[in-house]
């Protein structure tokens, strides 16, 4: 019998309920591959990193969108 793979997100989705952009404090959304987290604020639109399953929240480490 072979092992079916289980899907795991990176990020629970109760953790990314509470997380915020640290620069303008708007709610954030993950990609669909779960390496980045987008500020949702069109005039900020920072993206932040996701490394080994941690969200990189520094400002200085984001690109902008």
């Amino acid at each position: 019998m072979q092992a079916v793979p289980t899907f795991s997100m990176a990020i629970s989705p109760e953790l990314l309920t509470i997380l915020r952009c640290p620069q303008c404090r708007s709610e954030l959304q993950i990609n669909d591959e779960q390496t980045t987290l987008t500020c949702l604020n069109a005039e900020c639109a920072l993206i932040y990193p996701i490394r080994d399953e941690i969200p990189v929240m520094i400002v200085e480490e984001a690109t902008k969108a």
